[in-house]
């Protein structure tokens, strides 16, 4: 508890013995947001969560905070790493806000901080719906730019296209957006786990460890990879394998160039979203030193299934 000058409450933190115990297994990405919910004091609540081996939501701490200034979340993370034993979480996804980023720069200085895409995106109408063009190409494009580009030098493109296009040059939002563009993060997916984390019981995943354990889900090939994953995954990562590889089976890879020992593919795949199917190119590397290859879209490193990638010999 933190208490002013008076011995009056300010702000509040706690953390079961579970939420410590996870900790240890899960640092790898933590989010931290204070728009959760208010009460009726106008005191932000700003839960810790996680991502455990089975995709799901797990709770890392919770506190309420009387100000989101830099002073106070200073103190919170201090505290919260302090109950962690001072291990820092390897990333950190917040709202874009000032204080925020200053105090995890000076409390997780090693960890990297990315902002939540889904935050951003929520102020594009109160940023940009006053121009004529927004409904008529503006969002569009904007939306392109994205979430189809796979490369720095393509988002680079689209995004010059986008600001000459529609004279957005003066638009200060954007231009803060852009100063600091390698902070954001495309984690929607994390994030609709992370709205209905608090309401999931502890049960779950004792569940889903004793099916991991127990239940073995059949191979649906006979690719020596999939029985790689078969032995190293849970079952929940494992059947978002399964259904990648039932993606890729026809996909017909066609090579680019070859870099020494790296040769570079060209696959096309069909996107399909949910009222229509978009052709999409990507490259794949692999590298025959190390038997491994890596996707341009980078799906299973952002979607936590990449504890190992490489192909059994």
């Amino acid at each position: 508890m933190d208490l002013d000058d008076d011995g009056r409450l300010k702000n509040i933190f706690w953390a079961d013995p579970r939420s410590r115990v996870g900790y240890q297994y899960f640092t790898d990405v933590v989010t931290f947001d204070t728009t959760y919910l208010t009460n009726r004091y106008g005191m932000p609540f700003a839960p810790f969560v996680g991502v455990n081996h089975h995709g799901q939501s797990i709770l890392l701490g919770a506190s309420l905070i009387s100000s989101e200034d830099t002073k106070t979340l200073l103190w919170l993370f201090q505290t919260w790493l302090q109950c962690m034993d001072g291990i820092a979480p390897q990333a950190i996804i917040t709202d874009q806000d000032r204080a925020i980023k200053n105090a995890i720069a000076i409390v997780f200085p090693e960890s990297r901080h990315r902002f939540c895409l889904r935050h951003i995106l929520k102020k594009v109408p109160e940023k940009l719906g006053y121009y004529g063009s927004y409904k008529i190409g503006m969002k569009t494009a904007l939306m392109k730019c994205v979430y189809d580009t796979q490369t720095p030098e393509e988002f680079e493109k689209y995004w010059n296209q986008l600001i000459s296009m529609y004279n957005l040059h003066e638009n200060v939002w954007l231009q803060s957006l852009y100063t600091e563009c390698e902070h954001w993060t495309n984690l929607k997916e994390f994030v609709d786990q992370y709205d209905n984390a608090l309401k999931r019981k502890f049960e779950n995943e004792n569940y889903a460890n004793f099916q991991s354990f127990n239940v073995t889900i059949p191979c649906i090939s006979r690719f020596l990879i999939e029985k790689r994953y078969q032995d190293l995954y849970t079952n929940a990562k494992f059947r978002k394998v399964q259904h990648q590889l039932t993606g890729i089976i026809d996909l017909d890879p066609v090579l680019l160039k070859v870099d020494a020992t790296i040769k570079t593919y060209l696959v096309d795949d069909e996107v399909r979203l949910e009222d229509f199917t978009k052709l999409v190119t990507h490259s794949v590397d692999f590298s025959e030193d190390d038997v491994v290859a890596k996707c341009s879209y980078s799906l299973f490193e952002m979607r936590g299934m990449c504890a190992d990638t490489s192909l059994p010999s």
